[in-house]
């Protein structure tokens, strides 16, 4: 007989994993290390990104869309490894939904919180998530007198996008964006978008050995091995080699997606498939 969890989910369900395109791969690589014997359904929304410029109506009917398709593949719980849709779509999500959503902005101010010095924060994301002021909401709940200061670095996802991660082009626009950062005596920046741990090593280079990087992806799987277990929803079962245990699909340019993952995670994908995410239409 199957374990289930508190709502009847078997155990060995997948996780459901979704960002705007290839970002939350950082945060389902984080999860394949601390949760080993988790399956992972993952959905890249790449024929619609970057997110981080639209509206928040048109990000939320996108998480809507995707978590359909996540819930009909069965998932146990969904991780929006997207800082835009963490931003704006979650609190709706969360109420619409009967399996647990966790985001992955709670748990990088959470920690960025507790390890700043000096109580400057500085937080690098999309237009979207800055302008949200998410992160200095939550941070200033823990600590309101912590200071928050937000930068918005578009261009940033469209490099990582095209894999210009170790790049003069990315080097030149890291150090305009950054500047103001560094003149404003921050000794902790978030990485608010899951595309960056990818340029992290350039971030850290103009940031400077004093300043902490946080990337969210890291806290994040720790959270949803505390959820999964508190639900009990943990997979006891170890999965044999070559099982199907990672499934991906794109909304675009499969091929391309599949080389870019082949790159970033320690286990290869044999394949990614392109579905039409517009039929999820709730």
């Amino acid at each position: 007989m199957a374990l289930t969890g508190n709502h009847g989910e078997p155990c060995s369900a997948p996780i459901g994993v979704f960002d705007s395109g290839v970002g939350g791969l950082t945060v389902a690589r984080e999860i394949m290390r601390q949760i080993p014997n988790e399956n992972i359904i993952y959905f890249g929304d790449t024929a619609r990104v970057p997110y981080g410029s639209k509206s928040k109506e048109t990000i939320t009917k996108y998480s809507r869309q995707i978590v359909r398709f996540l819930r009909e593949q069965n998932v146990k719980a969904i991780v929006a490894a997207c800082n835009t849709a963490s931003a704006y779509a979650l609190e709706e999500i969360e109420q619409e939904i009967d399996i647990p959503i966790i985001g992955v902005v709670k748990p990088g101010a959470k920690v960025a919180a507790e390890v700043t010095k000096n109580g400057k924060i500085g937080v690098i994301g999309t237009e979207g998530t800055i302008g949200s002021h998410i992160y200095a909401t939550y941070i200033n709940k823990i600590n309101p007198d912590i200071t928050v200061l937000g930068k918005a670095c578009p261009l940033f996802v469209p490099l990582v996008e095209e894999g210009l991660w170790q790049d003069p082009v990315t080097d030149e626009i890291a150090n305009r964006y950054l500047g103001g950062l560094i003149d404003s005596d921050i000794d902790t920046l978030i990485l608010g978008c899951t595309h960056y741990p990818m340029i992290r090593s350039t971030v850290g280079k103009i940031m400077g050995e004093n300043v902490t990087l946080v990337n969210p992806a890291y806290e994040t799987a720790r959270e949803l091995k505390e959820l999964l277990t508190a639900e009990n929803l943990l997979n006891g079962s170890q999965q044999a080699l070559g099982s199907n245990r990672y499934r991906f699909y794109v909304s675009d340019m499969a091929d391309k997606f599949q080389t870019f993952a082949n790159s970033i995670l320690k286990y290869g994908i044999l394949s990614a498939e392109k579905i039409n995410i517009e039929e999820y239409d709730p």
